[in-house]
């Protein structure tokens, strides 16, 4: 599949979506936005894919914000259109049944931070650098930052981050608990697909039954997350991947997991 702002790729199991902008540090506009949201069609429809790893092309930045240029001329209308129709692009990101992992590279920046938010984890470059600096544009974050950062460092934390608009790196985004890991600039892409592989080397019914358990129980008390995790246990009970993988154990052998979504 070929884009216009966008690179999209898969291999052995594992997608990689680039943002493909570099000249203007990969900021978000609508054609790219539109473009990202045919790639997740594909990411969706596309059994084989078991990790989806998302990236900015070149060296300085992951995504450096939303179009500025774009931004000027919007209305008060078309501004909250552009916001829903971010939110629910990420909306999207967030709910793949895939596990998906961001690898910042360099500036992630407003709609950046927020798409890096999305994913399920973040491995950042030494030379990455967050923030949600919207609130020095006279605006604020739009595309679920408020409430995606609020979840992850807390209440007072994302005031603080919010209100001043302050940039930081990825050794403060990693102790704010935002990052996973931090990783040397040329190592960072070895290190997210050794973490790709050993991922997608797992069963797809369990991977994806993880996630729908954490996604469902992490918002809700825990008598009733721990009642989606049994429905989600019971459900991979009777999968190919559990015969699979008991039968592994068993037999004192490694798993060999199809990626079938079959029962």
């Amino acid at each position: 599949m070929t884009f216009e702002n966008l690179v999209f790729g898969i291999d052995n199991g594992i997608a990689t979506l680039t943002f493909n902008r570099p000249k203007a540090l990969n900021a978000l506009n609508l054609a790219l936005l539109e473009e990202f949201g045919t790639a997740l069609d594909e990411v969706e429809k596309n059994q084989d894919i078991r990790v989806l790893i998302l990236t900015g092309a070149g060296e300085k930045a992951f995504v450096a914000g939303a179009d500025i240029s774009e931004l000027a001329k919007m209305n008060p209308l078309t501004a909250k259109r552009f916001a829903t129709k971010g939110q629910k692009l990420f909306s999207r990101l967030e709910s793949l049944p895939i596990p998906v992992i961001a690898a910042v590279n360099g500036f992630a920046l407003g709609g950046g931070t927020e798409v890096a938010l999305a994913c399920d984890f973040i491995y950042a470059s030494e030379k990455a650098v967050f923030g949600l600096p919207e609130i020095t544009l006279g605006l604020i974050p739009g595309f679920g930052g408020t409430q995606r950062l609020t979840r992850i460092v807390g209440t007072n934390m994302a005031k603080e981050l919010i209100f001043t608009g302050k940039t930081f790196p990825a050794a403060d985004a990693e102790a704010y608990g935002i990052v996973n890991r931090v990783c040397a600039p040329d190592t960072l892409m070895e290190e997210v697909m050794k973490t790709a592989r050993a991922i997608a080397a797992k069963g797809s019914v369990s991977l994806r039954a993880a996630k729908e358990a954490i996604g469902c129980g992490k918002d809700v008390d825990l008598e009733t997350g721990c009642r989606f995790e049994a429905d989600a246990f019971g459900l991979c009970v009777a999968s190919r991947d559990a015969a699979e993988g008991t039968s592994a154990f068993l037999e004192k052998r490694k798993a060999d997991f199809k990626g079938s979504l079959d029962n």
